[in-house]
């Protein structure tokens, strides 16, 4: 599912194989963390024809991640492994969206299933992850 990380004005989403074909094919992958009190947060990663550039969007315990859908169909179809933006913020600091494609580890993690990630690549270097 996809893989979400905020540092302070940072978001940063991975996502897997099947979630990036799923993306330019249909548009939207989400995921959502579940809460005690029946609370909940969902986050979604979105391809529009309407965006112009990527912007990050929060309402209703929701927060949508937009994307050109050219953008996306280019993306997911070439080794390009990253959709980088920055987007202006009311006070004049801006937020940093990092999407990216998500990829195997370079050593082996107990539990941890990496059938659908993208194949590392400095698989092979000797780097570590």
């Amino acid at each position: 599912t996809v893989k979400l990380r905020i540092l302070n004005n940072s978001i940063r989403l991975r996502l897997t194989r099947n979630e990036v074909d799923t993306l330019n094919e249909e548009g939207l992958v989400k995921a959502h963390t579940d809460f005690p009190g029946d609370r909940d947060f969902h986050y979604v990663v979105e391809a529009s024809p309407a965006a112009v550039k990527p912007g990050a969007f929060f309402s209703d315990r929701v927060m949508t991640v937009r994307l050109p859908d050219t953008t996306v169909r280019n993306w997911a179809t070439t080794d390009e492994v990253s959709i980088r933006a920055r987007q202006l913020l009311d006070g004049g600091e801006t937020l940093s969206i990092l999407v990216e494609k998500d990829f195997q580890c370079l050593t082996e993690r107990e539990d941890e299933d990496e059938s659908d990630m993208f194949p590392h690549p400095q698989a092979g270097d000797g780097e570590s992850c």
